[in-house]
């Protein structure tokens, strides 16, 4: 996620954080450099310049020069103004008093909004919501059965019929909604390839037709200022709430993400992190400024951790470590849990620092292969072999080697590295028994913490 875009921001600012005074001249070449860095990204050029100069207004003023740190106040400066760039807050979705939230979903056919349709309603029914969806794509070939079938593999109800005309599709969506005491509806409009006003004189009826609380428009992070301009387009003539980024996850230069509040007005809610129905964020300007300049973000590792860990399974896991029970079929069930939480490298960039561990040493030590490996290497084994990692012998791991496609270097390896986690949980569990973590806890018997 804007990787290319982070790296040289932070590089940047790393010069200047070593420096223990800060010149005009060092916060000129620093702002040059941001300003390339910006642009590179495909950031729109009036946003850049305003940005830019918002900056260096502030960073050669007494706000920095005054500072013992400059070069930390300078990196505080940006990240404040990255954060006012993307909205500040979070823009969160109007919720109506008064019957069913109508969301309505706009873009261009290549935006991902059929997916996003399913994804925002996944995410709204675990806030709690019961939504239905309204399949009023009639134009483009299997949209309405794309819809189906993807509400129905996460057990949503989807509304559809044979009507030729959308804005009674959609009224009738909303009827069915209020009847059947559904409290969101999210519609599925049509998209084209290009924006003509066919198609926005049918969004503007159908907008008119329901009154929904929410006209969100779904772009492509990847087209970058393409996206900035399809935003600006939708705004004029249908006027909208706010935006879903999508394909995030992808080689995305982050220019769209840095610009569309700027220069439309409209806050980004949600973003797309991936093609799971799961794979859909809030949108939160001030995560994401540090996550891009490698502060990390915390706040967003926790809440994906919540959501993806089992509490009671961590809990049976927890006895199982202090009793010294840890076996192959636990150690599976945690990469599994572990998977759930995304990308290895998503969850690196959101820990204070992580971003500037080498990728050399990311893909050695945390290449997502690895964990594939793994679990065809514990699937290959008996039940008993993976609570008894001892009967293993030689003949056993050939069988286990061929069974899961790797060779048995790879399963020593993996008993080895299990055999250390086993040593390191017993160690844990007798210096508890003995009172001394409490001890060292408490920065006593010389511990340093």
């Amino acid at each position: 996620m804007f990787s290319n875009l982070a790296d040289k921001l932070q590089k940047t600012l790393r010069q200047l954080k070593g420096k223990g005074k800060l010149s005009e001249k060092d916060v000129d070449a620093a702002m040059r450099e941001i300003r390339l860095a910006l642009l590179e990204a495909d950031v729109n050029f009036k946003v850049v310049k305003d940005f830019v100069a918002k900056i260096r207004e502030r960073a050669v003023g007494h706000e920095v020069m005054s500072s013992l740190t400059p070069g930390q106040q300078v990196v505080k400066i940006v990240n404040q103004e990255m954060t006012r760039l993307m909205g500040e807050t979070h823009g969160s979705l109007a919720i109506s008093d008064k019957g069913p939230t109508s969301i309505m979903l706009v873009g261009l056919q290549g935006s991902g909004k059929t997916t996003t349709v399913v994804k925002l309603a996944v995410h709204l029914r675990k806030g709690g919501r019961n939504p239905l969806l309204v399949a009023a794509d009639i134009y483009r070939p299997g949209a309405v059965k794309q819809l189906k079938i993807l509400s129905d593999s996460v057990d949503i109800r989807c509304y559809s019929n044979e009507e030729d005309d959308p804005v009674e599709i959609c009224r009738d969506g909303l009827q069915t909604a209020i009847k059947d005491g559904f409290d969101t509806v999210i519609f599925d409009t049509a998209g084209r390839l290009h924006i003509d006003e066919e198609m926005m004189s049918e969004l503007a009826a159908i907008r008119d037709t329901v009154e929904p609380s929410e006209v969100l428009l779904v772009v492509d992070a990847m087209t970058g200022q393409d996206a900035v301009n399809a935003a600006e387009s939708f705004n004029k003539k249908v006027g909208l709430s706010g935006v879903i980024l999508t394909k995030l996850d992808g080689d995305t230069r982050g220019g769209a993400a840095l610009s569309v509040r700027a220069v439309t007005g409209c806050p980004i809610k949600f973003i797309g992190v991936g093609e799971k129905v799961e794979a859909l964020e809030p949108f939160y300007p001030d995560r994401m400024a540090s996550r891009i300049l490698g502060m990390g973000d915390v706040l967003s590792l926790i809440e994906k951790a919540e959501a993806s860990i089992d509490q009671t399974k961590a809990r049976e896991m927890e006895q199982k470590l202090r009793s010294q029970q840890f076996t192959l079929d636990d150690f599976k069930d945690q990469l599994g849990q572990l998977k759930n939480l995304g990308s290895l490298d998503d969850i690196l960039n959101m820990i204070p620092g992580g971003g500037n561990i080498p990728k050399e040493v990311r893909q050695m030590s945390l290449d997502e292969n690895n964990f594939t490996r793994v679990e065809a290497i514990i699937g290959s084994m008996t039940k008993n072999e993976r609570q008894d990692p001892s009967v293993l012998n030689s003949s056993r791991r050939r069988r286990i080697a061929m069974g899961s496609g790797t060779t048995v270097q790879d399963v020593n390896r993996l008993l080895n590295q299990f055999s250390q986690m086993q040593k390191m949980f017993k160690q844990m569990s007798s210096l508890e028994k003995k009172g001394t973590l409490k001890k060292m806890k408490k920065g006593k018997k010389g511990f340093p913490f």
